[in-house]
Parts: structure tokens; C-alpha cells; sequence
């Protein structure tokens, strides 16, 4: 059995899915069949990665949202203020 994606914004396949070898000789011999094997591609791991960080993100800036909105928000004034004379900085 394979299985194979396609059409993620035009970049062709990105993946598949294979019995492995083994597993297809021990239909053949009646013997205890190994697991399935699965490999994807590295496009297909950095899709996840970017879903599993753009995740975190979204769960810390909702945490963000519900101090700002209980007021225990408290930033760090340094870093406010050194972020603040950079973009001054910048503008000049």
C-alpha cells in the first residue's frame, strides 16, 4: 500500500507511505507481522514545526490578553524602554 500527497502550494509530492518490506513477507508466510513503517519527508516536519510553534504563540499571547485584562500584566520596564530609544534610534 502506498499513499502519496500532493498539491501543497504547487511543490509537488511532499510525502509518503510504505509498507515495509517486511511486513509484506510475513503475509506470505504466515509468520507475526512486523509494524508499519512511516517516513516523511523534511517538508512535510518543518510543516509541523511551524504548526506546533505558531500553537505556542497563539496559547502565549492569549495568557498575555488575560493578564492585560485582569491587570496583573507587568512588563519590564528596561526592556520597554531600551526597545523604545532603539526604535527612536531607527527613525532618525
Amino acid at each position: 500500500m502506498s499513499v502519496e500527497f500532493y498539491g501543497v502550494r504547487n511543490l509537488g509530492q511532499i510525502g509518503s507511505i510504505k509498507k515495509s518490506d517486511k511486513a509484506q513477507a510475513g503475509k506470505t508466510d504466515g509468520s507475526v507481522q512486523d509494524a508499519d513503517q512511516v517516513q516523511f519527508s523534511s517538508v512535510l516536519q518543518d510543516v509541523n514545526r511551524a504548526q506546533t510553534a505558531d500553537s505556542s504563540r497563539s496559547e502565549r499571547i492569549e495568557e498575555l490578553k488575560s493578564q492585560i485584562a485582569d491587570g496583573s500584566y507587568q512588563p519590564d520596564l528596561n526592556k520597554v524602554a531600551s526597545n523604545l530609544l532603539q526604535f527612536l534610534m531607527e527613525e532618525k
